[in-house]
């Protein structure tokens, strides 16, 4: 391991940007994954002292924003996982993004881990269904910011797939890594490395989570709310419980309807929802990412909400609203039969979108991730305890860090094996 070597992560995530060098310690620096294009004239910037910009990334994107309609200017560019080969809107973001990060942590001439600082040894993790273009577009802007800035910000760079990055943090040969981000689920069997033949990358994310909570807002009365991205997130954070079984949940809503909290304040806001007698809805917000397909979404289907898009893989279509636990058995079922039971006696999920916490008072009804999935896949025939990782935001960013510590620096980008560094100054 070479520790004196500047690595620096970069998780490219599909709702946020976690960045940073192996100085920062424990935790990366986070951002959304956005960018804003303003539309702002120069002779308004120069009287409100902004100094005018194509597109802004960042905490100053929040300086820039005026009114409801102006958030059609947010971009989003990795809403699942993937920047479409020709969105060169979405990669003028990834590339304002990665220039953002790169700078605010460019130390000079001189290395905080000793020695002549000569560019950082980048670490980037993409989605495991990230396509070949993607990856020759990383390597590109890399390139581009060392002469575009006038100095060697990145002296090599490799890419690693998301899931891969989780199971080297967390020590695990032969597992199946569920990394869930905003806009996509990667279920990803593996031993040794990806069995790439065998992932599945649903299009099912925190993002879906959103989507029903919006809906929800929008039944109870508050569109105008509910065209708030960030706002709807805050309120899926607050709201949502993940049941043990949604049917038996909302049952023992509707008979305690004063054991559930209905009404919410947004902290430093001044916006309340009352949910009312419609309190029972916060299960719904849970159960919409881990099984789509539950009868009960079938009136909101019929009412012309979208559910989760199709996924297909090689020559199969994986439905959208096919649940996690069948999803689990799919993927594992494509590959050898020898390490299948292996590979399913070590399920790590990572990633926001397995965030859930259970409220005091509401043990046994409502339940954190591991236990729900245990719950479905033992329903599926497949007795396993999925385990958490201790910190799901985080994990990716530091299995990039200790990649990048471990791969020797002889060891130069291969196509064919897609691993090694990508040297861009010597």
């Amino acid at each position: 391991m070479a520790e004196n070597r500047p690595v620096f992560g970069m998780d490219y995530g599909t709702s946020y940007f976690k960045f940073g060098p192996l100085w920062v310690g424990k935790y990366p620096e986070m951002v959304e994954n956005r960018g804003y294009f303003p539309r702002m004239s120069k002779v308004v910037a120069e009287i409100r002292g902004i100094e005018p910009r194509e597109i802004v990334v960042g905490p100053e994107v929040s300086e820039y924003l005026e009114s409801r309609e102006d958030l059609e200017r947010l971009y989003y560019p990795m809403r699942n996982g993937v920047v479409p080969r020709d969105d060169e809107r979405g990669w003028k973001v990834v590339k304002e993004l990665t220039r953002f990060a790169l700078l605010k942590h460019y130390p000079g001439a001189q290395s905080p881990l000793g020695g002549r600082f000569t560019g950082f040894y980048v670490v980037a993790a993409l989605a495991a269904q990230a396509p070949t273009y993607m990856y020759e577009r990383l390597f590109e802007i890399h390139g581009q910011l060392n002469s575009e800035e006038g100095k060697t910000l990145v002296r090599a760079m490799t890419i690693i797939p998301q899931p891969l990055a989780v199971a080297i943090a967390e020590k695990a040969t032969t597992c199946v890594v569920l990394e869930g981000g905003h806009g996509n689920t990667q279920i990803t069997p593996i031993s040794r490395d990806v069995i790439r033949g065998a992932v599945i990358p649903l299009n099912r994310g925190g993002s879906d989570s959103d989507a029903i909570a919006r809906q929800i807002l929008k039944d109870l009365g508050y569109p105008e709310l509910a065209r708030e991205d960030k706002f709807v997130r805050m309120f899926k954070e607050m709201a949502g419980l993940v049941p043990l079984d949604l049917n038996s949940a909302i049952s023992w809503a509707r008979e305690h309807p004063a054991a559930l909290t209905s009404r919410f304040r947004i902290p430093g806001t001044t916006v309340e929802v009352d949910m009312g007698d419609k309190a029972w809805q916060r299960f719904l917000i849970g159960e919409f990412y881990f099984n789509p397909g539950h009868e009960v979404f079938e009136s909101y289907y019929s009412r012309g909400f979208p559910g989760p898009r199709d996924t297909i893989v090689g020559d199969r279509v994986i439905p959208g609203k096919v649940s996690l636990a069948e999803a689990i058995r799919e993927a594992v079922s494509r590959t050898p039969v020898e390490i299948q039971s292996t590979l399913l006696r070590n399920v790590i999920l990572s990633g926001g979108a397995f965030s859930w916490t259970v409220p005091a008072g509401l043990e046994g009804v409502a339940v954190d991730s591991p236990t729900k999935l245990s719950r479905m896949l033992r329903d599926a025939g497949i007795e396993t305890q999925p385990k958490m990782v201790r910190e799901p935001q985080f994990s990716v960013w530091r299995g990039a860090v200790v990649y990048g510590l471990f791969l020797p620096e002889g060891v130069r980008w291969d196509w064919s094996t897609m691993e090694g560094w990508r040297y861009f100054a010597d």
